[in-house]
């Protein structure tokens, strides 16, 4: 799929319609957490200093298309003013023709547009009535992605369209993982329940060389071998699924690594007491909370004869010490070889993110997407309207 950048367009004196995600967590009446602010920078910065004006369109928090005081996009304001270093114009989609028409080469905020009941709804008289307040479209908010709404998606077929920065470098890191991978490729799928990633796990066994799976859902494909697993959340019901995915990675040539060692407590708590046992020797009062050593090795040996590596979840309850152990060691591993230019790391998902950082890992992987929902969406190989939209 192709896509226009904004390099491909001349924005002087142009209004562009930058959709971006700046749905930041508040505390205290405070953006407590500036990271998605920070990301669309570089692209507001180049509209800017190409001379064109850009008008931010955002939504924050669910408001299911009516106003709600509470999730005002106002909130953001002095976090994106300090960010940007520029003031920032604020107005609602009514008022919205006149604060552009005054603020050429300004930067203005257009209040939450799920206020707005055709957001949702993908409605062609919204995504119009958007379109007539600028000249070009830009999606820079891959997070959004895979929602069909009028700003991602009906929006950015009535005007010139292209990709801003960070949508541009998802897309990049997207492709470089899945698209056309240096091989050979290793996927590292965790997290509690199989049920929620059964189109990830069906969509990789036929793009990736290696596939290790770890966390709750590990323990689904060791019960549907026959192994106890305790008291271990486990979705025993999806035992002939496991079981089918198992068989279609080996028609598909991929090599699927399964705990074949474990960390086994008898409470769910930090510092819990624990023991490392076989992955088949599980007793029935205990239940699984890691992959143990020996897996552990199995998967940085793996990671050093690859190329390229894709990452979703974690290994085991990593919130819980010492039962971050395996999260934080593959973590590492995958960090250093990526640091010495032998591996290219992919990571995204919000349990995957926090993980990473708490490895201290992420900082060294090539890249890290906070796009969550759309993240997996792509990589279960689905297609996603706000980019299908941007296709030339």
């Amino acid at each position: 799929m192709n896509w226009k950048t904004l390099d491909d367009l001349d924005l002087l004196g142009k209004r562009v319609l930058t959709r971006v995600d700046i749905n930041v967590p508040v505390e205290n009446g405070l953006v407590s957490d500036t990271t998605r602010i920070d990301r669309i920078v570089p692209t507001v910065r180049h509209i800017l200093q190409a001379g064109g004006t850009p008008v931010l369109i955002a939504h924050f928090g669910r408001p299911k298309g009516k106003p709600v005081p509470e999730m005002s996009l106002k909130v953001t304001l002095p976090a994106l003013e300090a960010a940007l270093g520029v003031p920032v114009k604020f107005t609602t989609l009514d008022e919205a023709r006149e604060t552009i028409a005054f603020a050429k080469n300004q930067v203005v905020l257009i209040e939450n547009i799920r206020f707005e009941p055709g957001e949702e709804a993908n409605d062609p008289a919204l995504a119009q009535r958007l379109a007539n307040l600028g000249d070009i479209y830009c999606n820079d908010a891959f997070s959004a992605a895979h929602r069909a709404h009028a700003s991602t998606e009906a929006l950015a077929r009535l005007r010139p369209a292209c990709a801003g920065r960070l949508m541009a470098e998802e897309l990049d890191a997207l492709e470089a993982a899945l698209g056309a991978p240096q091989r050979p490729v290793v996927a590292v799928v965790g997290g509690a329940k199989v049920s929620s990633k059964l189109d990830l796990l069906g969509n990789l066994v036929g793009k990736v060389d290696h596939l290790v799976i770890g966390g709750g859902m590990a323990n689904t494909f060791l019960a549907a071998l026959g192994h106890d697993v305790g008291k271990s959340l486990c979705e025993h019901d999806l035992a002939n699924t496991a079981r089918s995915i198992l068989a279609n990675a080996e028609i598909s040539g991929c090599e699927i690594i399964l705990p074949s060692d474990v960390v086994v407590a008898r409470s769910f708590a930090a510092n819990a007491d624990h023991k490392i046992v076989e992955a088949n020797a599980c007793s029935a009062d205990a239940m699984i909370l890691d992959a143990g050593p020996e897996t552990v090795a199995r998967i940085g040996a793996c990671f050093a004869q690859a190329r390229t590596l894709i990452w979703n979840g974690p290994l085991g309850a990593f919130e819980l010490v010492p039962f971050d152990r395996a999260t934080n060691t593959a973590a590492q591993a995958a960090a250093t070889l990526t640091k010495m230019g032998k591996l290219i790391s992919v990571a995204g998902g919000g349990d995957t993110v926090a993980a990473l950082n708490q490895a201290g890992a992420a900082e060294d992987f090539t890249y890290i997407s906070t796009a969550g929902g759309a993240f997996l969406e792509w990589m279960e190989g689905k297609d996603l309207p706000g980019v299908a939209a941007l296709s030339t």
